[in-house]
Formats: structure tokens, sequence, C-alpha cells
């Protein structure tokens, strides 16, 4: 990593706070990919999980630190030496491990939250760097609600953990509170009147709840944080983190204002923002800074005359900069393998062999059934097929019977791993007869709590995306799952199925058989 003082350090949480959004629960292959990808565009931390949380977190942080060739791997903890001993032995593989431990630092939460005194949380804050220290080398600690702590106590509670042996200092924006003026101010602070501030890095995690995580975060930086802990896409807990594709192209496009530096690979943030997106089954909105699908899109007559005269008129940045494909051509069923790999690769994809042949096989069958394949009907096939690579079970054949003359009726017919099952359901309607089929071959008790439905392209022929969000209310979560099928019904069948196969993952996650298991709401905390 480069000494130089403008050099901005970047820190990715998807695979921890990113993985806590609702639904958004990764297998151990997807976490695999995706920290791959992180560690091969430049990603220096990468935050792999909460070891302590379950058997199935502590797998996926360790796997990470196996994985990883040049990030360094931080495991999250709380204050104590239970957690922090986990973190120490699940990035123990990585050369360069770094724990990272928080404690609520603002009057709201240590009353309500820790129920705590100031003074016992300033001792848990030197117990647990101390004891973390004595782990690792490189131990970052975070005030959880730092902007809205008393600036006295945080700054004591700052000065507490650089002399225990903190090597970074986070300040969350926790719940998204604070403004970037506030902010700058915050960091400003801290670095004037905290003995030993030089001396450490010092951290921005902060949250959109506002809308405000990437001007927060940028702040912190003018002010002279040199490190951004961001997601993908923006991921995270409630309205999520700041987006990392969006503080580092800012960082790009803006050198006059912010003379600052990273090490990421700007060309694969497309790629990363559709891989995170079809692993989580989390849709990027279209119009989203950098990645979405209209970022670099132009339909008004006044920008298309503009761009064709030139391209800096209405673009301040290049769709080539950020790995984003400049046109939309139209693939048909003449298409062959090699124009398929190659517009899979304008799109951003790289599949392994196997799932190349299904991908391809998958776009044949769709060709024959529809007149024009655009860049989105591949997209939408290609992210269902990577989101579903896994799953055991997986529909093989839908008859549904509708019309005026009710009941409706639904034949399926499913793969569950060991075989064909086919069953049969009547419903109200042919939407709620399929999905009563899915309950009577997969029998559950999980509700249905989103079904959406949109047009991936235009035209009587277009694919239906389909999402769904199933729950568990007694165990309290969720998954979501989409899919798409020029067929409604059997799109609606596949991100059924698909929502409830992440469930009952998500269920044998924080539910393991044996070994401690920590409550949703102690795994959901953190800065």
């Amino acid at each position: 990593m480069s000494n130089d003082k403008n050099r901005v350090i970047i820190f990715d949480t998807t695979l921890r706070d990113g993985e806590q959004s609702p639904g958004a629960t990764m297998t151990l292959e997807e976490k695999l990919q995706v920290a791959g990808l992180l560690d091969e565009m430049g990603v220096d931390v990468i935050e792999a999980g909460f070891p302590i949380a379950s058997p199935g977190d502590f797998e996926s942080v360790s796997e990470v630190a196996k994985l990883v060739k040049n990030a360094s791997v931080a495991g999250l903890s709380r204050a104590s030496e239970k957690d922090i001993n986990a973190a120490a032995e699940a990035v123990r593989h990585c050369a360069r491990p770094r724990i990272h431990t928080f404690i609520s630092t603002s009057p709201v939460h240590m009353k309500y939250k820790l129920r705590k005194e100031p003074d016992e949380v300033l001792e848990l804050i030197v117990s647990s760097v101390t004891h973390a220290r004595g782990k690792v080398e490189d131990v970052e600690w975070s005030a959880e609600d730092a902007t809205r702590t008393e600036h006295d106590f945080l700054c004591r509670c700052v000065e507490a953990a650089i002399k225990a042996g903190a090597t970074t200092i986070n300040i969350p924006d926790t719940v998204g509170y604070t403004v970037p003026e506030e902010f700058t101010a915050l960091i400003t602070m801290l670095r004037e009147r905290v003995p030993g501030a030089d001396e450490v890095i010092f951290s921005t995690h902060c949250h959109n709840d506002l809308g405000l995580a990437v001007a927060n975060s940028l702040a912190g930086v003018k002010a002279g944080a040199r490190q951004i802990e961001c997601t993908i896409n923006g991921l995270g807990e409630r309205a999520g983190n700041a987006a990392l594709e969006e503080v580092v192209m800012a960082m790009n496009v803006r050198r006059d204002v912010f003379p600052f530096t990273t090490g990421i690979d700007a060309t694969m943030l497309t790629r990363a923002s559709k891989l995170v997106s079809a692993a989580t089954s989390f849709p990027v909105q279209y119009n989203k800074a950098i990645v979405g699908r209209n970022a670099f899109a132009h339909e008004s007559g006044i920008h298309q005359d503009g761009m064709l005269k030139h391209t800096q008129t209405y673009e301040i940045m290049t769709p080539e900069a950020v790995g984003a494909g400049k046109t939309s051509l139209v693939m048909g069923k003449h298409s062959g393998r090699h124009a398929f790999a190659r517009k899979l690769e304008e799109l951003g994809y790289k599949l392994a062999d196997n799932a190349f042949q299904d991908a391809f096989q998958r776009f044949k069958e769709l060709a024959d059934r529809k007149k024009h394949v655009y860049d989105e009907d591949i997209e939408a096939l290609v992210d269902e097929n990577i989101a579903t690579a896994t799953d055991a079970r997986k529909v093989v054949a839908l008859t549904v019977i509708a019309g005026t003359m009710g009941p409706q009726m639904a034949t399926l017919t499913v793969d569950a791993g060991d075989g064909h099952q086919t069953v049969q359901a009547t419903g109200n309607g042919p939407v709620d007869a399929t999905f009563n089929a899915i309950k009577k071959a997969f029998p559950h008790d999980a509700k249905l709590a989103l079904y959406q439905v949109h047009s991936v392209t235009h035209g009587t022929d277009a694919q239906a995306e389909v999402s769904v969000r199933l729950e568990d209310e007694k165990a309290g979560l969720s998954s979501t799952s989409k899919a798409a099928d020029p067929d409604t019904l059997v799109a609606s069948a596949k991100a059924y199925l698909a929502a409830l196969n992440r469930l009952e993952a998500k269920r044998q996650r924080v539910r393991p058989e044996g070994g401690e298991n920590i409550s949703e709401e102690a795994r959901r905390s953190g800065p």
C-alpha cells in the first residue's frame, strides 16, 4: 500500500454489512466469488464477516482469508474476548489479517442498548483493543453511533483506543444522521484534539438514511480521514452504505476537488456491481449512479444530438472507464457461441465453462421464443442463472389452466435434488395456484411479503422479471429472489422457489446445529 498522504484506503464491507441487508444472504461460493473479484479490482481491506455470529460466518471469513492474495481481510467483533478470539482465528490465514472491534459510544446506545455507564465503556475499549492487538498487528476500533456521541466523551474513547494499540480509528455515521459540514468538523476536531491522532488512520463508515453517505464519506476524507468503508451498489442495513463505485469515481472525475487516489481498477466496477446484484438478488436501480442501466443512456432528442456532436456534452466520464458497454446490440437465434461470449464480456460477465454453456443454451431457447433478444434480456438470463446455480430445488416444468371458469389449476414438476416430483394444486388465480403447488411440493410456513412483476424490455414477447420476498415471521428472517422468463407464471415459480431455497439456507445459517448461536439482533449490530 502506498505511503502517499493522499492515498485513500478502500475498505469494502459488502460481505459483512452488505450481507446484513434483509434478504441479501449469500452462499459461501457466492462470497468467495465476490471476495475474489474485490481482491482483483484492488480493494485494500475486505471485511469478510462476523465470525462469532455462526459457524457459517466463521467458515466464510476463514475461506476468504485463505483465498485473497493482496487485500487485508478483517473480521468484525464486539468488545469481548470471545468475539475477538473467533475473529483472530478466522483471519489467521491471511497475509495481512485485521480485527475490527467496536462498541457503542452515544448516550442513547449506552443507556438502552449496552446498559452501561461511560466509564464501563471506556474500560471495555481498552481491554478489547489490547486483547485484539495481542492477536494481530492491525486493529481497527469503531465508535458505533459516533456522530451522535458527545464530543468530549468521543475524544476520550478515541484516545483510549489509540493508547491501547488501535491502528485505525473508525468514526461511523451508524444511523445516517450527520451532514457533510458536521462530519468534516467532527473528523477535524478529533484529529486536532486527540493525542496520538497523527499516528493512526481515521476511517469513515457512513450509512445512507438521508441519502448523504457518499457526500459524508468524501467530506471525511477532505478533513483528513484516509479510509472509506463502503459496499458495492451501496448495499447495507436499512438504506445502505456509501457506494464504493460512487466514492471511487467521484475522486477519479473531480480530482480538482478531491486530489486523492485509490488502488481500485475502475474498469471492473460494472462487473462487480452485476456480480453482487446477482448473488444477493438485489436489483440495481436503473438510474443508479455509475453502474445503473441508464447511467450512460440517452433518450432525449436534445441529448442525443449533443452526444453525436461531442460525448462530453452530456457525459462526464466514459462508459469504458467503469467497464460498461457502449451500445445495445441486438442478439438473435442465429448468433453463435463466439458472438454470445463477446456480448457477455461487453456486459461485464465472466462465466466458467459450465455456467457459459448453460447460459448459452438458455439464450438459444429464449431466442427461439423472441424475435429480438436485447442486452437487458441477456442480463436477466445470466443474473438468474448465477443466482440459482447452486440451488438444489429447481422448476422443471409448469402447466397452468386458467380463465374465467375457475378454479385455476397448476401442475408443477420440480427437481428436488433426488429426482423429479410432480404435484397439482388449485388457487384463486394462476399465480396463487402456482405458489400453492410449490407449497405442496415443499411444505413451509413462510409468508409472501412481496410479489412484483415488470417487463425487462418492450413488446408482447418481452421477458417478465419477477421479484419475490418470503418472510419467516417466527424466526425473523426474510429472503428475496428474482427470475426472468417470457412466461410470467414460469418466472413467478422460479423466483418463488429460489426465494424459498435462500430462506432455508438462511435458517440453517442463523440456527446452526451445535455450537453457540448468536441472536439475529446481536448479529446485525455493528458500525
